[in-house]
């Protein structure tokens, strides 16, 4: 793996500074990431006490992807200019006053107003951790093992969060689920302050393309907002957003072909390394995310597991993830390269899926789902650090900020694709057999049951692409070595 070239960032000295400074963009990272699971679990309770509506509901969850999805570029590039560290310690003095904002909100308008706060925060944050991060450490071997503690903390995180909405929700109300981060955001923002190394950044003055800006989070708001909301509009109108959002995004291309200091620079596109690890990745994302939102339904709606109960039933996951990813993740990418660990990764998701796809109405969690998701559990925290360092790999410092605002962009873009695909086929069917006469319960599973089999082929596409794109220049890079 290739080191970021140049050095933008101080480098701490000494490993205990280096690893602190690691922690805290952990710290950072896993409390973003578990506000956007937390709340899966909590919906109904949110949805009965503050009156939401079934497609009002879903804006509590769409209001954080937008912005966040949105802003990510743009937060990258501007962490770029004003130095990362800056972008990181205010994204999270927004995203903690956001989630107070959240945890007392008494309307529906506050909540969705505070969620997309949050969303702001949360791209602050996430844009350019990666890209302190692969400064940090630019040595390959401890490059990646930094890279897995910080997969590990993301992977875990996500199913974490399952695990705690259903916890706080149950024992001490929803409005905890967003209170909670007031006091580890708090410690979050005093250690970044003391322990992350002070930066300059290149000046405002250097690449603040504002009109590029406006037509790239317009268009990657606009691209979110069509995806997650096309289940509640006609295909005409979707169709229309979805011509506006490429217009805007036509905007953007030509307006960075030609300005003087562009905000994206398109180079970073001739690089099939970078382009083809990011469009895999949102093919991987989609399954997975789609996983955890289906898989709890399927447990509360299928096998009758209450909140506390769901959130313990994926507990499993963040432990494997984290085991494997802390103990064995950068030895086994170290040993046989990312693009093997890569695939075999992709491959056991894809075979996880498929067992998910023959989960039965009167199925059994040790039988039907805990298999099909240690399995999952297991190819996951293979995959991710190595597509983390195959698509941080070779890209020049300072490009740092801009290219990790770009891979959390396409995790946001496949997460939000794959909850509005997935659950939309899962509706379609359901609603199907029921017309025809199948009762609830076994209907239900069938729309799942479906959702989960088309996750299957998104990890399978994940898996055929990855052996494409990215197999030539990684037999090149194992021919250097």
């Amino acid at each position: 793996m290739t080191a970021l070239a140049g050095t933008p960032t101080p480098v701490p000295e000494g490993d205990r500074s280096r690893r602190a400074s690691l922690a805290v963009l952990c710290a950072g990272t896993l409390m973003t990431i578990l506000d956007g699971n937390i709340v899966t679990v909590a919906m109904p309770a949110i949805q009965n006490d503050l009156g939401f509506s079934g497609p009002g509901l879903a804006w509590v969850v769409n209001a954080y992807l937008i912005a966040f999805g949105g802003l990510l570029l743009l937060a990258g590039r501007l962490g770029d200019l004003v130095g990362r560290k800056r972008m990181f310690t205010a994204g999270l003095a927004v995203f903690t006053v956001a989630s107070v904002l959240c945890g007392v909100a008494t309307g529906q308008g506050m909540l969705v107003a505070a969620r997309a706060l949050q969303g702001v925060g949360g791209a602050m944050t996430s844009a350019v951790v990666l890209g302190m991060l692969v400064t940090l450490f630019p040595e390959p071997r401890e490059q990646a093992r930094a890279i897995a503690v910080f997969s590990a903390v993301g992977a875990a995180g996500g199913a974490l969060g399952t695990f705690l909405g259903g916890a706080l929700t149950q024992l001490v109300g929803w409005h905890w689920i967003f209170l909670i981060n007031l006091p580890i955001g708090a410690v979050a923002l005093w250690a970044a302050v003391r322990v992350l190394a002070p930066e300059q950044g290149s000046g405002l003055g250097r690449g603040a393309d504002y009109p590029g800006a406006a037509l790239v989070t317009g268009a990657l708001m606009l691209t979110v907002y069509v995806i997650v909301g096309a289940a509640d509009r006609d295909g005409t109108a979707t169709a229309l957003l979805a011509l506006l959002a490429t217009a805007l995004f036509t905007g953007f291309v030509l307006r960075q072909a030609r300005a003087a200091r562009p905000l994206l620079r398109l180079r970073l596109f001739g690089s099939r390394l970078l382009s083809g690890a990011n469009a895999v990745q949102i093919l991987m994302i989609a399954t997975m995310y789609g996983f955890q939102f289906i898989g709890a339904l399927y447990l509360q709606r299928v096998l009758g597991y209450g909140e506390l109960a769901t959130g313990t039933a994926f507990l499993p996951a963040p432990v494997v993830i984290g085991v494997l990813m802390l103990g064995l993740s950068a030895r086994t990418v170290g040993r046989f390269g990312p693009y093997r660990v890569l695939l075999t990764g992709l491959a056991l998701i894809a075979v996880g899926m498929a067992l998910l796809g023959r989960a039965p109405a009167a199925g059994s969690y040790a039988v039907d789902f805990l298999p099909a998701m240690l399995l999952m559990s297991v190819g996951f925290a293979a995959a991710m650090p190595a597509l983390t360092g195959l698509a941080m790999s070779g890209v020049r410092a300072e490009d740092g900020g801009l290219a990790s605002g770009l891979f959390n962009t396409t995790q946001v873009v496949g997460g939000s694709l794959g909850l509005a695909v997935l659950t939309t086929l899962a509706a379609s069917r359901t609603t199907d057999a029921l017309t025809m006469g199948t009762e609830l319960l076994p209907a239900t599973a069938d729309g799942y049951r479906l959702a989960f089999r088309t996750a299957a082929v998104v990890a399978t596409a994940a898996l055929i692409l990855a052996a494409a794109v990215l197999r030539d220049r990684e037999s090149r890079r194992d021919g250097e070595g």
